[in-house]
């Protein structure tokens, strides 16, 4: 139910006699009906923030409670009289603006609220923001783009340039905004204190697009504040998933549940062994040089074409023409999946960033967070990596614009 709707229905509510009565009620019982519903009392409305209150983080949100009513608008305006755009969460638990405010500004928050009689009131709370910390701010990022296709499994990765404290990570998940269409649940997840991971409960539906908001900017953090919000407005593309069995040592592509591929592979030799795991695509470069040296054990340095990068720790799919006689029959890679060159170009050509990838039959399995691992668990396992006590989100249109 959408917000007009629940107004509605709670001003429906406040109009209703407690005792219904038949069409036959006499003209004096209707009378006295209506001037007890004109003698309701008129709405009082409780604001946060209280008024002048001081030294507020600039990612302040307006909530209000109104006895007696229904709350069914906020409007806020800064010291010149202008209006600052916002939404109301989708489950009308605050009202978020869609930038952040200024440092050392004052503001001023009016809500309406309006009984079953029809009677409105309108509160005001005026506030002031914190001044500008002089420590840098926290940096952060993110790892989609306006208008990009991705695959089906392509998480969102929020990352941080400092560790945040437990105590206030519940906070930055409550300030993160993800809206589908068509709508699809999911959730946040915390890989250690810097980094945080969004994915559906299951795949993304091909042809989905996807709205992101990380509305951070003067969040503080200590004495620090984090960067800037970040936005992101992108589509998911056509199915497609990658499975690597080393019993067979084939490489099996699939669209849309028919396999449409199949390809000879090798994979990392007894010394070093490949992750098995459930991977994403993170991305993809025509050229490279794996450089190595000065690693434990010693070290190579080999041009490649055709990689893709599965996980920090240096798996990828890429092209390995010294390593045909062997694909198909047995491993001899340092890790990676080695592909035949033409076979290779045929993925790097036809894969996309946040494609799954599933590596099975090795004796190593990929730990969280080395890579975009959010499919490497169960959703219940998922969920626990949340900071909210409620941490599932049911995806709907937006109701927090992006700036």
């Amino acid at each position: 139910m959408n917000r007009n709707l629940r107004i509605a229905a709670a001003i429906l509510t406040l109009a209703l006699p407690v005792t219904l009565v038949g069409c036959s009620q006499s003209d004096q019982a209707a009378k006295a009906a209506s001037k007890k519903k004109a003698a309701a009392p008129a709405p009082i409305v409780k604001i946060t923030p209280v008024a002048n209150a001081r030294s507020l983080p600039v990612t302040t949100e307006i909530t209000a409670r109104s006895s007696n009513g229904a709350v069914y608008a906020v409007t806020l305006t800064n010291s010149n009289g202008q209006a600052v755009s916002g939404a109301f969460r989708p489950d009308d638990s605050s009202w978020v603006p869609s930038a952040s405010l200024k440092f050392g500004q004052t503001y001023t928050a009016a809500v309406s609220a309006i009984n079953g009689a029809g009677k409105v009131t309108t509160t005001t709370s005026k506030f002031t923001t914190m001044a500008a910390p002089k420590t840098p701010d926290i940096h952060s990022s993110i790892n989609v783009a306006d208008e990009k296709t991705y695959g089906v499994g392509m998480p969102i990765v929020l990352d941080f340039g400092a560790g945040i404290p437990d105590k206030q990570k519940a906070a930055v998940e409550r300030r993160l905004f993800v809206t589908s269409a068509p709508a699809q649940i999911g959730a946040w997840r915390w890989y250690g204190d810097r980094e945080l991971m969004y994915r559906p409960r299951s795949y993304w539906k091909p042809g989905t697009t996807v709205q992101v908001r990380t509305a951070l900017a003067g969040l503080p953090i200590g004495n620090r504040v984090i960067d800037k919000d970040r936005t992101a407005t992108f589509t998911i593309g056509r199915d497609m998933h990658f499975d690597v069995t080393n019993k067979n040592h084939m490489l099996t592509i699939t669209s849309n549940g028919k396999v449409i591929r199949r390809y000879p592979i090798s994979m990392g030799k007894p010394s070093t062994p490949s992750w098995s795991g459930r991977f994403v695509i993170m991305s993809q470069q025509y050229y490279t040089v794996f450089n190595t040296m000065g690693q434990p054990g010693g070290g190579y340095i080999t041009p490649v074409n055709y990689a893709e990068r599965l996980t920090w720790s240096g798996t990828y799919f890429h092209s390995a023409p010294w390593s045909v006689y062997a694909q198909g029959r047995f491993n001899v890679s340092h890790g990676c999946v080695n592909i035949g060159p033409s076979n290779a170009k045929w993925v790097y050509q036809k894969s996309l960033i946040g494609d799954p990838v599933s590596i099975s039959g090795t004796p190593v399995h990929v730990a969280p967070g080395n890579g975009w691992t959010v499919w490497d668990m169960s959703w219940s396992e998922y969920l626990q990596g949340s900071a909210l006590p409620s941490p599932m989100v049911q995806q709907k249109v937006s109701k927090i614009p992006a700036v």
